[in-house]
Formats: structure tokens, sequence, C-alpha cells
């Protein structure tokens, strides 16, 4: 399994509780360990570009999700091909104002991010009600059954 991390802000950030998450997820979801993943945090002019560029909307937002291979999630009898999974965006700044808004930490809202944007590369998406709930549910799951494993390790 290989999943890259680059933090390109100026934040700091736990680069490996992410890539742990991200390595969580990739099991739950029976993602192939042999999936490409990258990670890259970048400042708030970074991703308004990126904003811009491909979802035509004004302002940086907390996380963007560039998939690849259109990989699917798996099942534990036959997993996703192998393949390159995309990139997932994080913008530390606007996940900072966000956190607090919510009254968690930085670093649980980029877990919560990082997931949401993992979630998007395998084709889950949340426009339409029934979709929300499925989407919003696997990632409630996901978060939940890493912050325990987490904590056993």
């Amino acid at each position: 399994m290989s999943i890259e991390i680059n933090n390109e802000s100026t934040i700091e950030v736990d680069e490996s509780a992410l890539q742990r998450l991200a390595a969580y997820a990739f099991d739950i979801l029976h993602v192939h360990p042999d999936a490409e993943l990258a990670i890259v945090l970048v400042d708030e002019a970074a991703m308004e570009q990126l904003h811009v560029q491909w979802m035509d909307e004004p302002g940086p937002t907390d996380v963007l999700s560039f998939p690849m291979d259109e990989l699917r999630p798996g099942t534990e009898e036959e997993p996703s091909p192998a393949g390159l999974l995309g990139d997932v965006v994080l913008c530390p700044q606007v996940a900072q104002v966000q956190a607090e808004t919510a009254g968690h930490s930085l670093q649980d809202e980029l877990l919560l991010l990082t997931t949401h944007g993992i979630l998007h590369l395998l084709g889950f998406d949340h426009a339409e009600p029934a979709e929300e709930r499925e989407m919003f549910a696997i990632q409630r799951d996901i978060l939940v059954g890493f912050g325990r494993y987490d904590r056993q390790r």
C-alpha cells in the first residue's frame, strides 16, 4: 500500500495519523493493498486556485479529491483491483476554522476531511439525500473504528 503525504502548507500536522487513517480506511473498504494514494496539504492560496480551476467556485475550500483509476470499494472475498486511487488535497487553514466552529481539534478535522476525500475517490457522493446518508454513515463508521483502533495500538 502506497500512501504518500506531502505537507506544502505552513501548518504542522500529524502526518503519521493521516497515513494510519488512510491505511485503516483501505482495509475497511477492501481497497487492494497495492493501491496508491497521495494526500497533499496546501495553503489557502493554492487551495483557492485548485477550487477555482476544478470546481469553478471562488475561495479556498477544505478538501478536494482527484480520482485517477476510478477504483471502487471491494469486498472481503474480492478486494478492489490494484491501481492509482488518486489525490486528496487538504487545506489546514480552512480546516482549522471548521474545527474551532465544531469544537474539536485540527487533527480531528483533518482526519474527517481525509476520510471524506478518500470516500469521494472511491465513488461516494452526497449530492442526493440518500447518497449523503450512505456516505456520511460510512465516514462516521471509519472515524469511530479508527479512533478505537488507533487508541489500542
